[in-house]
């Protein structure tokens, strides 16, 4: 398991819900889709969801599956009413400008150390 802080640095990302300490989350695996009902039926919860997805869904989705964090690629940044949804579900938004392959090989690589 690792810190979302510690992946945070690594991707060069931005916290869009700094009222949520990304070093209290703890990421134990990774799932990168654009498909909700893939990621409702395959994410597990602990996992960092990587998608380039910002719609209100993808919050609702994430809290199904006990899923603590999303992060959005290629510098992707949802609306201010998805953010007060996560901030309500108590899921952390994390923007990077990174591609989703770039950003699920980092997150590979750390968890794997």
């Amino acid at each position: 398991m690792i810190k979302l802080s510690d992946y945070l640095h690594a991707v060069g990302g931005s916290n869009l819900t700094p009222a949520i300490d990304a070093e209290e989350i703890g990421i134990t695996d990774g799932y990168v889709c654009d498909m909700l009902s893939d990621v409702m039926g395959s994410a597990k919860a602990g996992q960092a969801w990587i998608t380039i997805m910002k719609h209100l869904n993808v919050v609702a989705v994430a809290s199904m599956t006990g899923i603590p964090a999303i992060v959005f690629a290629k510098g992707g940044v949802p609306e201010a009413p998805v953010i007060e949804k996560a901030l309500e579900e108590g899921i952390c938004l994390i923007t990077s400008a990174l591609t989703p392959f770039e950003l699920a090989g980092i997150l590979y690589k750390q968890l794997e150390n």
